[in-house]
């Protein structure tokens, strides 16, 4: 193995290692009908989208006392859901999952959002997107006595 292959790999098990390492809180398959598409015959109508959000929380937050509050929740992430479909219709499913993932990272013990959006009534089977987003890191600022 080369030494190139060799760190590939390394950084490969290390990122696994990574997703395997956080907690993660989850909402499967949620079913709702809701206004969403570009096309004409969707303009007017609700279809049962499938949504799917995981949510990587960070390494710090732990239930120690046994609180709601301690932790972020799924109850949280199907808020997030409800509340940018409340907002009446979207036309692309990507914008859908930008705005839930978006509205999930506004919780800063999230690190990272999964979001699959799924339209259940287009296609031969569903058809839909699935995005990844980390919370933004926001670039360390040199002190402005230290600037030349």
């Amino acid at each position: 193995m080369t030494d190139q292959q060799n760190i590939s790999s390394r950084l490969g098990a290390q990122s696994r290692l990574d997703a395997l390492g956080r907690d993660r809180i989850f909402v499967r398959d949620l079913v709702l009908p809701i206004a969403v598409g570009v096309y004409d015959e969707e303009q007017g109508i609700t279809q049962n989208v499938s949504f799917t959000v995981e949510a990587a929380v960070d390494a710090s937050v732990m239930a120690k006392g046994d609180e709601i509050a301690e932790v972020p929740s799924y109850d949280d992430l199907v808020g997030a859901i409800r509340t940018v479909i409340a907002g009446g219709h979207i036309k692309l499913v990507e914008t859908l999952a930008e705005r839930i993932a978006e509205l999930c990272l506004k919780d800063a013990r999230i690190v990272s959002v999964l979001v699959r959006v799924e339209k259940l009534e287009r296609g031969p089977a569903g058809v839909g997107v699935e995005i990844v987003r980390p919370r933004a890191v926001v670039p360390a600022v040199e002190p402005s006595h230290l600037k030349r």
